[in-house]
């Protein structure tokens, strides 16, 4: 039996460390990533071994996972805050939405935008691209802090013509609204409400005969603060359950407003004898 070279050890140990390096490589397997970046299970597929070409627009390779996102409209039904509020006004001024803006694009605001789209002859979608929007700021101004949030809960009506002339409290029946007018300019406005069928608030033109800053109704027994009689009876004033319950009750009679601030302010400045126009 030949004795083995003691040359010969170095070379089978090298090759051992050779056959281990090697066996190592074998068992440490790439895992497959998901899309939401995970490792799959062990049993998973391999990883294509192959590099990425770099992107010729960056120079390096995409992102995992990355997808290109589309062009988000300016608005659309949804969305709400500042910029919804500026769209409502400035349909608001082309005659488009019918009531005070609200922050909230629902159907009312995509109904107002498809009537505008529809006469600048651009897609009637109900939603505001940026050739929308630019085609309805070129047609408007930068709405004001009223327009934005005006006092009122519908737009004030045309005046009647009873109070161009003048200091009056214009009182209209359909858009709900008093305005206090000085010489045909609109100073101040808040929502009203009125008499219930039984008890209508009278229409016509009347005068203020006496003001009462903490009346008492000595029928009803409750609270008209800051009342302005014009109609026997029949005042302007406070009234905390229109505050509270708005149009889902009526008064008897009486034009009720539920802005106890404004009405203190208009209350200041309304003397005896001074108009007051109820109209439709």
């Amino acid at each position: 039996m030949r004795r083995k070279s003691k040359s010969a050890r170095p070379l089978a140990g090298a090759a051992l460390l050779v056959a281990l390096v090697v066996m190592a490589g074998v068992g440490c397997r790439p895992v497959t990533v998901t899309d939401a970046g995970v490792g799959a299970s062990p049993g998973g597929r391999y990883l294509p071994t192959t590099p990425v070409a770099p992107s010729r627009t960056h120079g390096r390779p995409p992102s995992p996972g990355h997808r290109s996102r589309p062009h988000r409209p300016v608005a659309a039904p949804g969305y709400q805050g500042a910029r919804v509020r500026e769209l409502q006004a400035r349909l608001t001024q082309l005659g488009f939405f019918g009531r005070s803006p609200t922050g909230y694009y629902g159907p009312v605001t995509a109904t107002a935008v498809r009537a505008f789209q529809k006469r600048q002859k651009l897609p009637r979608t109900g939603t505001v691209p940026s050739a929308t929007w630019r085609a309805l700021r070129a047609r408007t101004h930068a709405p004001s802090r009223d327009e934005l949030r005006p006092p009122t809960s519908l737009p004030i009506g045309r005046p009647d013509r009873r109070c161009l002339t003048g200091r009056v409290i214009c009182i209209s029946k359909k858009s709900r609204t008093l305005a206090w007018m000085v010489n045909g300019t609109v100073v101040s406005a808040m929502d009203v409400r009125f008499g219930s069928q039984f008890t209508p608030t009278r229409e016509g033109t009347f005068h203020v005969t006496f003001k009462s800053r903490r009346h008492v109704s000595t029928i009803y027994h409750t609270a008209m603060p800051y009342a302005m009689f014009f109609s026997g009876g029949q005042a302007v004033h406070y009234s905390a359950d229109f505050a509270a319950r708005g149009y889902r009750g009526a008064s008897h009679g009486c034009v009720n407003v539920r802005d106890g601030r404004r009405l203190a302010a208009l209350f200041g400045q309304v003397r005896s004898g001074t108009r007051v126009v109820v109209h439709r």
